[in-house]
């Protein structure tokens, strides 16, 4: 919550007596005619508006001590009807209107509370804490452009009326806004802020947060684990502490940090879904099979959860059980139709169906913006999987072109040199299949294990034959 101006610092605003005062020298008389000059200004001012030279009435001291004492007790509701009386009767006074503005805030009444910000903010173009709370309020409507203006100033405006914590309190803000959009920002924010108040445990989660960002793993890793020092076991802080080391390659960590958390948490949606994404990250089919009755019980409980439903069905197509998936793909494309990975996960696991004219048809839609994919990576993964359901397809001239494609953003591997040999060799162009294909025997991932052996045994026999038609 914002920390509110107290409203026993609002001036209280005493009228100045009018009237002229007149020194006689000593040695010096006035001319009469000057007197009779200063008597006439002296009525024609007392003939002035009351505006021109009254200062505003003094707000109800009555009416302040009964704000206060309700804001202190945060009877919020009390204090409404209040703070508007007092408003109307000093429509210029920043500190009452910030209050209302407060007040307002509290009872979830946005508009009325940001209308009230911003009149208190006019009031008093040098008063930070206006522009701070309506900042925040604007964050939380989702208005991420108009919050970073309003954060921006709190933090710029310095003076009496603003105490340090109130720029600090705007920097996080705007470090939180920043964390999506430029998270290079966000850090030096959070840094600043931290140079004006100490480090709190929300504090490590934003650096967290920000060095994952930056795509700086050990970072983020090690503000996760000092978080979990002052938190140990928060369900939350061990999800995300998951997420960086599978990120970082690390299941077995992963799976070590979130199986003591389940112990303390069990059942808990988030440690349970990433628990189930470790086991899916190792790649083994034993560690999958234990993934798939933790998904399963997950989309049980959280049936319209996107991500669980989509963590299922990678189980499942990871398991041989692309029946199964079948249906949750298609759902999920219902509600995303061209997610890129979506479409290429779904076209894979089309390929796992043998229902190849039907893949090649969804990954030909997958890669039909190449910039929609969030990694090259995934990209390069897109077109493999074009390339071969293509020829499974027996469409040589498309699997070609997906190798093409996939050579500009990854390198080759053996999948792909064999793809591209039997290619050429469909297309009667059996000098470059030959080539070809002798490039894949001579590969040391090809030599080095039997990862391979089944295209292994094809290319040897197929080269007899291509040497046989020469």
């Amino acid at each position: 919550m914002i920390t509110r101006k107290p409203l026993s610092g609002c001036p209280i605003h005493a009228a100045s007596p009018h009237g002229w005062a007149f020194v006689r020298s000593t040695n010096r008389s006035y001319p009469i005619f000057l007197i009779l000059v200063l008597l006439l200004c002296v009525q024609a001012r007392a003939q002035l508006p009351a505006d021109t030279t009254q200062q505003p009435a003094a707000p109800d001291t009555t009416l302040l001590m009964q704000a206060n004492d309700a804001l202190e007790k945060s009877d919020y509701t009390a204090a409404l009807p209040i703070l508007q009386k007092l408003s109307a009767a000093n429509p210029k006074d920043a500190h009452i209107l910030f209050d209302l503005g407060l007040t307002q805030d509290n009872l979830d009444h946005d508009a009325e509370a940001a209308a009230a910000y911003r009149a208190s903010a006019a009031a008093d173009p040098k008063f930070a804490s206006p522009h701070l709370a309506l900042g925040l309020l604007l964050a939380r409507d989702g208005k991420p452009s108009e919050a970073h203006t309003e954060l921006l100033a709190a933090a710029n405006l310095s003076g009496p009326a603003n105490d340090v914590d109130t720029a600090a309190r705007a920097l996080r803000g705007l470090a939180k806004l920043d964390l999506t959009v430029n998270a290079a920002d966000a850090r030096d924010e959070l840094l600043t802020a931290l140079k004006m108040s100490s480090e709190t445990p929300d504090d490590i989660l934003l650096s967290a947060q920000i060095a994952e960002a930056l795509n700086d793993l050990p970072l983020a890793e090690t503000a996760y684990k000092r978080l979990l020092t002052a938190t140990p076991n928060d369900p939350a802080t061990c999800a995300a502490l998951a997420h960086v080391l599978r990120l970082e390659n690390k299941p077995a960590d992963a799976e070590s940090i979130l199986t003591g958390a389940l112990a303390v948490h069990p059942g808990d949606t988030a440690l349970t879904a990433q628990l189930a994404s470790a086991y899916l990250a190792e790649d083994d089919p034993a560690k999958s099979a234990l993934a798939v009755p933790l998904a399963e019980t997950l989309h049980q409980q959280h049936p319209d959860e996107a991500s669980i439903t989509r963590l299922l069905a990678r189980l499942y197509a990871q398991t041989k059980q692309p029946a199964k998936a079948d249906p949750l793909y298609l759902a999920l494309l219902k509600q995303t139709p061209n997610d890129p990975t979506l479409l290429d996960d779904y076209g894979a696991n089309l390929v796992h169906l043998a229902r190849f004219a039907e893949a090649e048809a969804v990954l030909k839609r997958a890669v039909a913006d190449p910039k929609a994919f969030p990694t090259t990576e995934d990209l390069a993964a897109a077109y493999s999987d074009l390339a071969f359901s293509a020829s499974e397809n027996n469409d040589p001239t498309m699997t070609l072109q997906a190798l093409d494609l996939r050579a500009k953003v990854a390198t080759t591997t053996a999948g792909s040199v064999f793809l591209e040999a039997t290619a050429h060799d469909k297309l009667h162009q059996y000098k470059q299949a030959i080539e070809l294909y002798k490039q894949f025997l001579d590969l040391p991932e090809v030599k080095a294990n039997g990862k391979f052996a089944d295209q292994e045994w094809e290319v040897k026999h197929r080269l007899i034959a291509l040497e046989k038609m020469k």
